[in-house]
């Protein structure tokens, strides 16, 4: 299993946000965003920080795949 973040990524371009703003407005580090960007593994304080600056669930920024999915 593979977690996605492309969830997050589409809802950032929804709202018109850069990666940039996120960290602004959640309060996190730049390599925090690109340890996201890599969909490599990052602290649940981190979503937490994402979804309460973003108003959402953390369902709306992530997924968990197969790992046959991430591939495509």
């Amino acid at each position: 299993m593979v977690v996605s973040y492309k969830k997050l990524w589409k809802l950032l371009i929804d709202r018109d946000m850069k990666k940039r703003d996120l960290c602004e407005s959640a309060g996190i580090s730049s390599a925090s965003v690109a340890k996201l960007s890599k969909g490599v593994n990052v602290q649940t304080d981190v979503l937490v920080k994402i979804c309460s600056a973003l108003n959402c669930g953390v369902e709306d920024i992530m997924e968990i795949l197969p790992e046959e999915s991430a591939k495509n």
